[in-house]
């Protein structure tokens, strides 16, 4: 694997310099397939970032080893205007037959049309507006992460049945807090709950949330159910308990408020929160323990949701390559029939959205003997997300 660095030239150390000096066959009879990584690699989701490229780079050392691959990597900084430039650039400049990343639904929504105007297969590897396996869809674009209504459809009929009656909702103002939000409530009420208060945050400009707490502290409501993640997530965890609403309301919500990538930082407020989530490393099956074994070889933590994205995304592309696969048509149409059985479980791509099909976990966070972990109370049923206005050919 040739990997180019973060200034987007060309390394020459790995396989043109493996080609001069004649090394094995097998290194120079290895298929070469460029790889264009779109991420952020500053700003406030750099860490996302490199926890997906670290999966990513795992996943083709762990599956894809008969393959040279190219890594061309550009920052998209969670700018739409610079995703796209970036985008264009893996395309035009380094003519990558496969990109993979994109962390901001805002950077995927920017460029959506380039990539199915240019036919290039898109590996999203972690963005979860629905619209991009909905309405937006694409024959070109494969999403080997979430969808913002998956994760959060199945705990509103699991809080309903553990007799939580009212509730009181929470998130960011923006997207994906909307349409997280909208599925937990959608799906809540059809199980006879009740949606007591409901109230959204300005996005990245909320540092107290004590306004918002109050509402919920007077609204009668037997618990909390948020979206937030990063910053945000371990400011509202951390205020929700000195707040002193943690003791009399049990908080819960999706996976990414107690997310293992920065969950310690959150601290004792962390503890007891319910959320549900796709992937937590704690998950007992065999592949998910070779996983984090390799993982924490390769990196010393454990993986987090964004480093299984990563992972899964290259199992992906080699999978689609396994079939014997070739050039920018090849892998996309490839890439919509892939399944296997990875480290989140039983793992495939629905051929009529693009999107991916999981299991969703339910898990607690608690103290552990090397800080805090995930204490995983039920797996909640596999089932694809509906077309959601989608309308594209099948797979060839």
């Amino acid at each position: 694997m040739t990997r180019i660095n973060k200034t987007s030239k060309f390394a020459i150390k790995g396989a043109l310099a493996a080609l001069a000096l004649g090394l094995s066959a097998q290194g120079a009879l290895a298929e070469k397939v460029k790889v264009g990584l779109l991420l952020p690699y500053s700003g406030v989701y750099a860490a996302l970032g490199n926890d997906i490229q670290a999966g990513f780079e795992l996943g083709l050392e762990t599956f894809g080893k008969e393959y040279d691959f190219v890594i061309a990597n550009e920052d998209t900084e969670v700018k739409p205007p610079q995703g796209l430039a970036k985008a264009r650039k893996l395309i035009l400049q380094y003519k990558v037959d496969v990109m993979a990343g994109i962390v901001s639904s805002g950077v995927l929504g920017a460029v959506r049309d380039l990539v199915d105007g240019a036919k290039v297969p898109l590996i999203v590897a972690n963005a979860g507006n629905d619209d991009a396996t909905g309405a937006k869809c694409s024959p070109y674009i494969t999403r080997m992460s979430f969808s913002n209504a998956q994760v959060n459809r199945p705990m509103g009929k699991w809080l309903a049945e553990q007799g939580v009656k009212k509730v009181f909702t929470l998130a960011p103002d923006y997207a994906a807090g909307r349409q997280m939000i909208d599925a937990f409530t959608a799906s809540f009420t059809a199980a006879g709950g009740e949606i007591v208060g409901q109230e959204y945050t300005p996005f990245r400009k909320t540092q107290d949330f004590g306004p918002y707490l109050a509402k919920a502290k007077a609204s009668g409501a037997e618990a909390v159910f948020v979206f937030y993640a990063g910053g945000e997530a371990i400011s509202f965890v951390k205020q929700y308990d000195s707040f002193g609403l943690k003791k009399d309301i049990p908080l819960y919500g999706s996976g990414f408020l107690t997310s293992s990538l920065y969950v310690n930082a959150e601290g004792p407020a962390a503890e007891g929160v319910i959320t549900s989530l796709h992937y937590v490393p704690t998950l007992d099956n065999p592949e998910n323990k070779a996983f984090v074994e390799a993982f924490k070889a390769k990196t010393g933590r454990l993986p987090s949701e964004f480093s299984a994205h990563g992972y899964d995304a290259a199992r992906a592309l080699v999978e689609a390559l396994n079939t014997g696969a070739r050039g920018r048509e090849g892998i996309a149409n490839a890439l919509r029939s892939v399944s296997f059985t990875g480290p989140r479980g039983e793992t495939s791509i629905d051929p009529a959205t693009g999107n991916i099909v999981q299991p969703i976990y339910v898990y607690e966070t608690v103290a552990g003997e090397n800080g805090l972990t995930q204490k995983v109370l039920a797996s909640l049923p596999v089932e694809a997300d509906p077309a959601n206005g989608c309308a594209m050919p099948a797979p060839k």
